[in-house]
């Protein structure tokens, strides 16, 4: 394979992961405004919530509970072992 090939492909690799971050980013920002919305520790909760959205693709409806809506976010742990998600 030419060099100039394999670097362009690998340049693709890397920016389409940037988009595909910047979308999920973009996709769960409101619906973990919604469901950190009576927090008392938004700011952990909106990390908290963003991480596992972009990593689950979901978020439950609500504030509080649902999680069976979203068995990867329910599911994921922290060092712990306690519920990772909000």
């Amino acid at each position: 394979m030419k060099p100039w090939i394999a670097a362009f492909l690998f340049a693709m690799l890397v920016t389409s992961s940037g988009f595909f971050e910047l979308t999920a980013a973009i996709q769960c920002s409101p619906k973990c405004e919604v469901r950190c919305s009576k927090a008392s520790a938004k700011e952990n909760c909106l990390k908290y919530c963003g991480i596992c959205c972009a990593k689950c693709q979901c978020v439950p409806s609500g504030t509080y509970g649902n999680k069976d809506e979203c068995p990867c976010y329910r599911d994921m742990k922290n060092s712990k072992g306690n519920p990772k998600c909000p």
